[in-house]
């Protein structure tokens, strides 16, 4: 048993700047960095990180080598992620003196993916496996179709969150992983007690876990009904936090887990995130996780 994460791979320029670019305006930085971006390669590394089994497929472009030898770094198996015709997906970020920030986003060669190399990449999984899949690439609803009838169990994170998200063969998805704005898009309520009962009505097959920030978090499946609070610590940065619980999350199960024990130990990897800044760099090991001693306080 394997989990297939067939996700995005992209580069993060951030510059820091005293304010937002105006129009017409040329501004200076006063800082620049290149990150791993993509909220695929974060759940990838937070699954490796977890413990668990999980290979990457996915495109970048000849510029994004060395994200594939990062994810190897991390103990994620990159033999499915090649090389497309374009530039890898990328971001380009400005972040203000306040803390504020505002991105341009390309996809790049996230975008290039096809229904044929779903069937390429899909080849080698079946039964018993695990696709994860968030909404950063092409061709979710042909990769959706094929894993499902090859009997791969489907977990989905739909973010970034738009209307066509409503059109994808969403009664195939096993799991859905979804924040409050996430969630009020798919069931159309706002209330996380009336968002779980009508994703359960909409989609009987899935089970939702609901991430809900400082307040923990929320599942609603065969398992029945719960919620798990969250860890109190001093937030530095919630960048990459959803991910890491969705890694989290899927490695328990499939240590043999009970969701509620599993959304337990995904809340503490991700208050542990939260205490530390940037994105794949915050998450934490199975070690850390293990050792920290939550104050639910």
């Amino acid at each position: 048993m394997q989990i297939l994460n067939f996700g995005s791979l992209n580069i993060d320029h951030v510059y820091r700047v005293e304010h937002f670019v105006r129009p017409g305006e040329t501004l200076s930085s006063t800082a620049y960095r290149v990150f791993m971006g993509g909220k695929g390669s974060n759940q990838s590394i937070a699954l490796a990180l977890a413990g668990a089994p999980v290979v990457h497929a996915g495109k970048l472009g000849s510029d994004g080598g060395w994200l594939k030898e990062r994810l190897a770094g991390y103990g994620v198996d990159t033999a499915l992620v090649e090389v497309g015709t374009g530039a890898s997906g990328h971001a380009i970020i400005q972040v203000s003196a306040s803390g504020e920030n505002a991105i341009i986003l390309h996809g790049g060669a996230n975008r290039e993916i096809t229904a044929a190399d779903a069937a390429r990449v899909l080849a080698s999984f079946g039964p018993g496996d695990w696709l994860l899949l968030q909404n950063e690439i092409s061709a979710i609803p042909e990769i959706m179709r094929q894993a499902h009838n090859r009997g791969l169990t489907i977990a989905f994170n739909p973010a970034p969150m738009h209307t066509d998200v409503l059109a994808y063969p969403l009664e195939l998805v096993r799991l859905f992983v979804v924040n409050e704005i996430e969630a009020a898009e798919l069931s159309g309520e706002r209330e996380p007690d009336r968002i779980l009962g009508a994703m359960r009505q909409r989609y009987p097959g899935a089970a939702t876990v609901l991430t809900l920030g400082s307040d923990g978090a929320a599942y609603a499946g065969p398992a029945g009904t719960f919620r798990v609070p969250a860890p109190k610590v001093t937030a530095v940065d919630t960048t990459a936090a959803g991910d890491t619980s969705i890694g989290y999350f899927l490695a328990e199960l499939l240590r043999g887990a009970d969701p509620r024990r599993a959304l337990e130990v995904a809340c503490r990897a991700a208050a542990l995130c939260v205490t530390r800044p940037g994105a794949a760099d915050s998450i934490p090991r199975r070690a850390e996780v293990e050792a920290f001693t939550p104050n639910f306080g």
